[in-house]
């Protein structure tokens, strides 16, 4: 009589950490790549940080110190002299380095999507589509059978009942996740104003890496969809993805109505069917420009004129099918009444949120809407 395979057993096994191996130059770069974005592009000013935290922390060693590190910087061209405004000489980044900082920063969201078995708010199932992603989730009644990955659900059976006497249940079937080829222009407004960096709390590096992330997920998963980045502080103009690491805020307002208008003139020229548009602020709406050229401004409370102009400019946004998702860094009531009445006009949507968690809360839903036609 044929003899049974054994069950095929399973376990951890342990062993002793072993730090990952990292040349010297690259453990510097992720920090300088880190720093360099909280300067707004500041070489000088970074690599004085990067100086104290070497005191601090024994970053580098007498084989490599942060001259060799800068030496090397200028040798793979991430750095390059420059003239600086006031006429003196300086070292500047280059467009190599802003691209490392965009992927960084998309490394660092889309990481934690990854690995976060859920997120701030509620989505949709992902659904039926036709744009292949790489990835694959557990099936559920529903899914097409013809999205079933027969690799992965025989080597899960093979896993999960051994190969003596193979089966393969329900519960090992696996299935691709796929994207519908919806095209999906997007405004990402982010506030300039000077609250931006009030109360001893950085907003303004946070808002810069969201849409750094957001630029190079589309630039190279979504290729196709578009991507305008404007500020708004006074008044509100277009920057380049190219700005993006010298963003700086200012002594403005907030003319919430200004970035709005900009927005929508921006997407009127798309034609693509989906269109949205993301705000990130922190603080009320307290400025308008009028018809003359001169500015009407009101810091204190909700300015009556102001917020009507705002309802106005969410419902203009409804009638051109363009939802308004509002991401409000602020808890203050009358604040919170404020966006949802805004929300309410333009029959979009609002998160009231901090620093924390903003850039997986924008990923998730630029996903979830760029799998459904969005309609007024």
């Amino acid at each position: 009589m044929k003899k049974k395979d054994e069950s095929i057993r399973s376990g951890f096994i342990f062993k002793k950490f072993e730090e990952e191996n990292i040349s010297p130059f690259d453990k510097l770069f992720e920090i300088f790549k880190e720093l360099i974005t909280h300067t707004s592009g500041d070489f000088d000013e970074a690599i004085e940080w990067l100086r104290q935290l070497d005191v601090e922390y024994k970053l580098t060693t007498s084989e490599y110190t942060i001259d060799d590190f800068i030496e090397d910087l200028k040798k793979k061209g991430y750095i390059r002299e420059e003239i600086k405004p006031d006429g003196t000489g300086g070292m500047g980044i280059t467009a190599k380095t802003e691209r490392a900082i965009r992927q960084q920063a998309l490394n660092q969201i889309f990481g934690k999507i990854k690995r976060s078995g859920s997120g701030n708010h509620s989505t949709k199932h992902q659904g039926l589509g036709d744009e292949h992603t790489g990835e694959f989730k557990e099936f559920h009644y529903g899914d097409s059978l013809d999205r079933i990955s027969m690799t992965e659900s025989l080597k899960n059976a093979q896993i999960n009942h051994g190969i003596g006497e193979f089966k393969m249940t329900e519960d090992d079937l696996v299935v691709e996740e796929t994207h519908h080829k919806s095209q999906m222009s997007t405004v990402l407004m982010i506030d300039i104003s000077h609250s931006m960096i009030l109360y001893g709390e950085d907003r303004i590096t946070p808002a810069k890496k969201v849409a750094m992330a957001l630029a190079e997920l589309i630039t190279t998963r979504y290729p196709k969809d578009t991507l305008d980045i404007l500020v708004f502080g006074n008044d509100a103009w277009a920057i380049s993805i190219g700005d993006l690491p010298y963003l700086n805020v200012g002594p403005y307002h907030t003319n919430t109505v200004a970035g709005l208008q900009l927005a929508m003139d921006l997407l009127r020229r798309k034609r693509n069917t989906n269109k949205q548009i993301f705000m990130i602020t922190d603080g009320k709406p307290s400025c308008i420009r009028e018809r003359d050229g001169t500015y009407y401004k009101n810091s204190v409370g909700l300015d009556p004129y102001i917020i009507e102009k705002c309802y106005n400019a969410a419902s203009q946004a409804r009638k051109l099918h363009i939802p308004i998702t509002t991401f409000m860094i602020a808890q203050d009531p009358y604040l919170e009444r404020f966006v949802r009445e805004f929300t309410q006009a333009n029959h979009g949507k609002a998160f009231f949120t901090g620093l924390k968690g903003l850039g997986e809360m924008i990923f998730e839903d630029y996903e979830n809407n760029r799998k459904k036609k969005i309609r007024g």
